[in-house]
Order: structure tokens, then C-alpha cells, then sequence
């Protein structure tokens, strides 16, 4: 979910995604089975684990939001979900008032009904509804357009979220997307996620006391056809399946998963597609060094392939990456937990794969060696990530989980905004 060079201090902060039962936002996706996407820790429990400083701030107790309908529709509808960081961490959404919350109750089966009404009408295109969030951990903001999304209750209690990759799920065939957020004690730090998915342009902005005013424009109206239509010519480019990334029902796209969501229904879709690159790697890494720098308590870490294993010190060795390891940045090499240096390895490692960074980055360092004109030069690379950053107004977007690694001193890519002095967090939806 992980590291960005933060104003004031090293904040490493990490999306918050759809995940299972247990993680940070307490949620399941559509039958309550779980996702795609792997669990991830919290804002504040990631940057201790990296070592890594957090803001002392004192927020308030709460956050106005600005809900903006930038779209060309008059029913557009807002849910906000997340966990009470004064509650227990319970799970809450905050109902069609705006600032009434409600903790739905566990209940005794499976996919419960929301008994109360958490569809916040945004109004007319051009329309502006205020909202009040207590302090969440795991939040999101949704928008729907056209529709209302369902949520349900498992036992716990914890929402089970909308899904893009369950067909049973009554959402599936919806125009809907989120951003995520956390709002804590130290600060509030938000993101446009397209980790699982792109649909409907977001935007953020945050105003501050001290700070300036932050923003994240995203990408226009015309944003998310011209990634359709890049993965269709990366299809005729390569023969790899980036054209099934496309969900279009009735023939209309509706949005574009990641390379990782398509192995729920493929699981072969990827198979050997790193082999080469990954290969290439192993071969270059045996007769040089390669550095990362943890930019934590570990610094930098150097090491070889030795046998078939990269060998790094104390963050260990690392086998050869599979395509579903290197996408998920979560699995085989890149599972974390083990130790503080390997934890600090891993983003690192898995974000120079998914930038196919690792064979033209002069001196071999990560991520300090390279700079965002130096990613997805390859051909074999997340061409879905690549896309995504092309078609975003500054080329800022959360586009594959580690995707907030950055050179130290380097400018945020990932679209992410942070402040202990947030006033007003506007969230607009659309491009408009």
C-alpha cells in the first residue's frame, strides 16, 4: 500500500484498498468472500513499520467535505464509509444528511441489509453538497452516477463494498469509482485510487490553515475512453489480453480493470508475460550491483543474484517474480512481515518491476536512480498503469499499489494529498 518523501517528514502512506474481512476498512467485496486486492495496514501502522516519521498534529475532532457533481447528470448519489477511530474502529457510513453517522449493528447472517439511508444526493450538474466526517481510518468516498450502489452488513460487523469482479454483486453493472482517505489525529491523507480500476474522473482538493491549498486534478471527461482505447491498441501492439481489461456490457465501456482483477476470471491471463524482463533482470543482477534505498532505518541495501536468488543482506533473498507477483506487489517475493529491512525492500523492488525500471536506471539505484521519464520505457511493462498516468491532467494517479515510491526528494505520482491543518476536503466527481 508504500513511500513517499512527505513535507515536514518521511510520511510513507499506502491506499487503503477493497479488501477482506479484518483489514482497514473492515470490508468485503460483493458475496463477502473478498477481493482482488490484498489487505493492506493502516496509514499510521505502515509508516511505523517502515520506520518512517509521522506528522505530530492535533485535527479536529471533525472535517468539513465538499461533494462537487462535476458530471452531466442530476442524479448522482455520494456514500461515505470507513472506520470509527473513536468508536472502536467500527465500521460507520455517514447518512443521506451528511453528517449523521450511522454504525450498522452485526448482524446474525450474512449480507445484511443497510438499514438506513447513506445515499448523499449531490444534485444538480455544478452542485456542491457539504458533509462532516468524524475521524475515519480505511474511508471512501463513493459516487455513483445514475444509480444507487447497495452495500451490506456481514457479521463483525463489516460493509461488504461493491465489487468489479463479482457478476452477482447488484453494483457490477453500475458507473461508480471512490477515493480513499484517512483522517487521524496526525493528519488527514487522501489519494484517487485506480488500484482495482478506472471508471469516473475524481478530483481533490484540500485546503489548509498553513499549508496552501493542495489539489490532485485527475483526468478530464475524455480520460477514461482514451484508456480504453490504449489498452485495445496495446492488444494489437503485443497480443497480450490488456483489451479484456475492459469491461463494456451491452458494448459500452463501463471501466478498466487492473491486470490483477482480470485473473479472477483468467487465471492464466498473465502467465509468463514478465519471464523475459525478469529473466533479463536476474542475468544483469549477477554481474552487478543493485541498490535499494529503504529511506528508513535500513538506508540502502545492496546485493547480487547468487544461484537464482537475489541475495540483499539483511532484507534477505528474493526469488525470481512471477507476472501475478509482480502485479500484486503482495505475493511470492513480495509478501511482507518477515523484517523491518525486507518490509522496506519490497515496495521498492515490486515498484521498479511494474516500472520495468530495473534494466535502464543508470547506476542500479532504486528508487533514487530514476525519475517518472524513465517508467514504462519497456515493452514488456503495467501498460495499464502507464495508461493511467498518461490520461491524468498532471500525471498524478494511484495506479498500482506501491505506486506511491518516489526518489527521495522526488514529486509525488501517486495523487496523494496530506495535511495536519486540513479545513475543507473537496472531493469532485466527473472531469466537468
Amino acid at each position: 500500500m508504500k513511500s513517499i518523501k512527505r513535507v515536514l517528514a518521511k510520511i510513507r502512506g499506502k491506499s487503503t484498498k477493497t479488501t477482506t474481512n479484518g483489514t482497514t476498512n473492515g470490508a468485503t467485496n460483493g458475496t463477502g468472500k473478498g477481493a482482488s486486492s490484498t489487505p493492506a495496514p493502516t496509514l499510521v501502522k505502515k509508516q511505523q513499520q517502515q520506520g518512517q516519521q509521522v506528522l505530530a498534529a492535533n485535527t479536529p475532532g471533525t472535517l468539513q467535505l465538499a461533494l462537487q457533481n462535476r458530471t452531466n447528470s442530476s442524479n448522482v448519489f455520494a456514500y461515505i464509509t470507513g472506520l470509527a477511530l473513536n468508536d472502536g474502529n467500527r465500521p460507520i457510513f455517514i447518512q443521506a444528511d451528511g453528517r449523521t453517522v450511522y454504525s450498522p449493528p452485526s448482524p446474525s447472517q450474512p449480507l445484511a441489509n443497510v438499514a438506513a439511508d447513506v445515499a448523499i444526493p449531490l444534485g444538480a450538474p455544478g452542485n456542491t453538497v457539504t458533509a462532516t466526517i468524524p475521524k475515519i481510518a480505511g474511508g471512501r468516498i463513493w459516487f455513483v452516477i445514475d444509480a444507487r450502489l447497495t452495500f451490506f452488513v456481514n457479521p463483525g460487523p463489516n460493509i461488504v463494498n461493491p465489487s468489479v469482479t463479482n457478476p452477482s454483486d447488484p453494483n457490477y453493472n453500475l458507473n461508480w469509482t471512490f477515493a480513499e482517505f484517512t483522517y487521524n489525529d496526525q493528519q488527514l491523507f487522501a489519494n484517487i485510487s485506480y488500484v482495482d480500476f478506472i471508471s469516473i474522473p475524481v478530483a481533490l482538493t484540500l485546503n489548509t490553515t498553513n499549508s496552501g491549498t493542495l489539489s490532485v486534478p485527475g483526468m478530464g471527461p475524455d480520460g477514461f475512453l482514451r484508456v480504453v482505447d490504449e489498452m485495445r491498441a496495446q492488444t494489437a501492439r503485443d497480443g497480450k489480453p490488456w483489451d479484456q481489461l475492459i469491461y463494456a456490457p451491452n458494448g459500452n465501456p463501463l471501466r478498466v480493470l487492473n491486470p490483477t482483477n482480470l485473473l479472477a476470471t483468467n487465471g492464466n491471463a498473465w502467465s509468463n508475460y514478465w519471464d523475459g524482463y525478469v529473466t533479463a533482470v536476474w542475468n544483469k543482477y549477477r554481474n552487478e550491483d543493485l541498490t535499494i534505498n529503504t529511506q528508513a532505518a535500513a538506508g540502502n541495501i545492496t546485493g547480487r543474484v547468487i544461484g537464482n536468488e537475489l541475495q540483499l543482506g539483511a532484507a534477505g533473498s528474493f526469488s525470481p517474480p512471477s507476472s501475478s507477483d509482480i502485479f500484486t506487489c503482495s505475493t511470492g517475493p513480495f509478501q511482507t512481515g518477515q523484517s523491518l529491512a525486507r518490509d522496506g525492500v519490497i515496495p521498492r523492488l515490486a515498484a521498479a518491476f511494474n516500472r520495468s525500471q530495473l534494466l535502464n536506471t543508470p547506476g542500479n539505484q532504486f528508487p533514487n536512480g530514476g525519475n517518472p521519464g524513465t517508467y514504462y520505457q519497456d515493452v514488456t511493462t503495467n501498460h495499464y498503469s502507464r495508461a493511467v498516468h498518461a490520461v491524468q491532467k498532471d500525471g498524478r494517479g494511484y495506479a498500482f499499489p506501491y505506486d506511491d515510491v518516489v526518489p527521495d526528494g522526488g514529486q509525488d505520482v501517486a495523487g496523494t494529498l496530506h495535511a495536519g491543518d486540513a479545513t475543507l476536503f473537496t472531493i469532485a466527481v466527473g472531469g466537468n
